[in-house]
């Protein structure tokens, strides 16, 4: 450990921020979008040396000064943030980091959990904790071969029916991951409430929550990645490359897509899907959007008219369970986070 101490840095502090984003910058880091904490060392001149950040239970935005290289900078801010969280109740933590920076946080604590070679490293504070991931899931292996699926339901809609339908009605058995960080318009418990009541018709069908080893878009760091093309793809490759071994674990040899015409990003999400999946034995089944009155049905299309007000007009784009459940007191919530929202297109 060094002689320095790390401290928290205050939003309203423009100084501070400053120095954090040009440090950031002179280690080739642009500042992320989701940080809720951010930290750094001083010297004695009151520049900064070293920084870090938090977004829920991940460490982002680590970087020190190359002329203070070596000097334990990096241990002090990693063992700052982790006590931060320690603090908050998170006890399993998660970072990413450049490849060639991995092997500064192993000594810290950190264990490698899957790489993008030459782009990123995903890493945890357990030594086990993918292991006991895969052990808690065992319940839904089979010896059958089987499908997967996961999805937002950022509310769910006819669209997403319509590609459980398709996977419930082509394998035996169908495991459905919702992923379960709560960063959409509507709530995680929503999101699950409304998938099991759909998925309840279909016995075949498992509905698993999809805990930290399932990443979306939301929580992605792009930070070290410069261009926007470039992250969906290591993104999606990252994502795959966890998700095969998941799909062995639970012998599952499909995964089902929604087909996205209209979104670029989505395009090359599924184009880095069929790149890696079918290379480690899970075939990648896209299917084609389901329409409704001329156009494909969409969850964005459904929070503009929640949020509008217009039940109505989103009823013939969802099933029976979500209006029900979205029209009844447990919506509630989610309705007035959509209608509060400024933009409700891309959560």
């Amino acid at each position: 450990m060094s002689e320095y101490v790390a401290s928290a840095i205050s939003k309203s502090d423009k100084r501070a921020q400053q120095q954090m984003d040009a440090l950031l910058a002179a280690e080739g880091i642009a500042r992320d979008r989701n940080l809720t904490y951010s930290a750094a060392i001083w010297d004695e001149d009151g520049r900064m040396i070293a920084t870090g950040s938090l977004f829920e239970n991940t460490l982002r935005c680590l970087a020190v000064d190359g002329a203070h290289r070596g000097e334990g900078l990096m241990a002090d801010i990693v063992a700052h943030l982790v006590q931060v969280q320690m603090d908050r109740g998170n006890t399993h933590l998660f970072l990413y980091t450049k490849c060639d920076s991995a092997k500064f946080f192993a000594p810290l604590g950190f264990t490698e959990i899957a790489r993008v070679e030459g782009k990123l490293v995903f890493m945890e504070n357990r030594r086990d904790g993918f292991a006991r991931y895969l052990r808690a899931l065992a319940p839904y292996a089979g010896e059958t071969p089987g499908a997967a699926v996961v999805m937002n339901a950022n509310p769910f809609t006819l669209g997403h029916a319509y590609l459980l339908e398709r996977a419930a009605s082509e394998n035996d058995r169908v495991v459905l991951f919702v992923l379960s960080e709560d960063r959409s318009l509507v709530p995680f418990c929503d999101r699950l409430a409304m998938v099991r009541a759909a998925a309840a018709r279909y016995a075949n069908v498992s509905v698993v929550e999809s805990g930290s080893y399932m990443i979306s878009s939301a929580t992605f760091p792009s930070y070290f990645l410069k261009d926007g093309d470039l992250v969906t793809r290591t993104h999606a490759a990252l994502d795959a490359t966890l998700f095969t071994r998941i799909a062995k674990a639970l012998n599952l040899t499909r995964r089902y897509v929604g087909e996205e015409p209209f979104s670029h990003t989505t395009c090359l999400y599924n184009e880095a899907l069929a790149s890696v999946l079918p290379q480690n034995g899970v075939e990648l089944v896209v299917v084609p959007r389901k329409e409704a009155q001329g156009a494909a049905i969409s969850a964005s299309h459904v929070r503009e008219l929640i949020k509008q007000g217009d039940m109505e007009a989103l009823r013939p784009l969802v099933p029976e369970t979500t209006y029900a459940y979205l029209t009844g007191p447990l919506g509630q919530k989610a309705i007035a986070r959509i209608q509060a929202a400024g933009d409700v297109r891309h959560h």
